[in-house]
This record gives C-alpha cells, sequence and structure tokens, in this order.
C-alpha cells in the first residue's frame, strides 16, 4: 500500500485537467456568444473565407461520417492577411486567443441561416518561423493541427489557405469525436 496514492493522485490530475479544459471552453464560449448573431460577426469585419463553401469531410475525399466544419467566416486583421491576389490565401497574424478567434464556424440551416457552432485560430507556417517559433503551436496541451494541401490528393487539405498550423474548439455544438477535432459528425453542410 506504500505506492497507494499513485492512482489517487493520477485521477486527481486527470481530473484537475478536464475541469480546467472545461473552464477554457465555457470562457472561450461565453466571449464568442455574440457570434451567434452572424450581423455581429459581420459588423466586426467577419467575412466568409474564399469560395465561402461549406467544408465537409466527403468535399475533401474524407469518410463522409467525420462530418463538416462549417463556413469559416473569417477575419482578416487577425489572421494578418495579404492583399488579395492570385493563388492561395496568406498572411502574417499570430492570434493564439480562442476568445477573440481568428475564424468563426458556421452550419447552414434548412432556412438560409447561419448556425454558430465552433470557434478556429489559424497561423501560417511562414510567420510562425519568421518569428522565430519553434515546433508546432499549442493550446495547453493540446498541439495545433498542422494543413498543407497535398499535391497527390484530390481534395484541398490547406483549404485554399498556404501551409498553416490550425485548431477547431466546438465551443457552440458538442463534438462526439472531441472538442479539438477539425471535423465534426454532428455538422452538415445540407
Amino acid at each position: 500500500m506504500r505506492y497507494g496514492f499513485i492512482p489517487l493522485a493520477v485521477s486527481i490530475l486527470t481530473v484537475g485537467a478536464a475541469l480546467a479544459e472545461t473552464d477554457q471552453i465555457d470562457t472561450i464560449l461565453t466571449a464568442t456568444a455574440k457570434y451567434a448573431d452572424i450581423n455581429v460577426a459581420l459588423a466586426e469585419g467577419f467575412f466568409p473565407a474564399p469560395p465561402g463553401d461549406c467544408v465537409s469531410a466527403a468535399a475533401e475525399g474524407l469518410p463522409a461520417e467525420m462530418g463538416a466544419m462549417g463556413i469559416h467566416y473569417i477575419h482578416p486583421g487577425l489572421l494578418g492577411l495579404s492583399p488579395p491576389g492570385t493563388g492561395r490565401v496568406n498572411g502574417n497574424g499570430m492570434n493564439t486567443d480562442f476568445t477573440t478567434p481568428s475564424i468563426l464556424l458556421y452550419e447552414p440551416q434548412p432556412d438560409g441561416s447561419l448556425q454558430l457552432v465552433g470557434v478556429e485560430n489559424l497561423i501560417f507556417q511562414a510567420a510562425w518561423t519568421a518569428a522565430g517559433e519553434d515546433g508546432v503551436p499549442m493550446s495547453g496541451d493540446q498541439p495545433w493541427d498542422v494543413m498543407a494541401d497535398m499535391s497527390d490528393t484530390e481534395g484541398d487539405e490547406a483549404h485554399g489557405f498556404e501551409p498553416h498550423y490550425d485548431l477547431h474548439i466546438w465551443t457552440q455544438r458538442e463534438n462526439p469525436t472531441g472538442v479539438f477535432a477539425p471535423f465534426n459528425p454532428d455538422v452538415t453542410c445540407g
């Protein structure tokens, strides 16, 4: 029984980490609730990421049961977007604060309205490297996803953007595959 405290300590740490994550998600949810009204997002400078399509796993050549991300509404200032031109979207923003996200995720509804389902931040790999950062960005102990288009696939894994890191947080719509998963099977595009 000398080491009987170890499972209890591990359980306490696990519960503590889960509670900290829940508190973080609740804080993000509260801070972004105003964007449930798309007009607030538009007034604050968000607009649909070109081409404005709803991103689904099936459209990206992935299993349809993975679900969708929704329509991405981006904030050019927070992403540090370069002036529009030909080619992929690029920028130099370094926003990692999910209470002021650079991307809002909306699910199109049958009546034509949009429902906020989550938030996302994105950092372009070149900007991250130029800032002297090593490795992948982290939010707590959660690594961000690495996104770059793969020339040997039909889908566009980077969704028209230059190589970047991103992290989705499903704040307004629970995701059965995890709060940080890129796609949500409970989000649809149609």
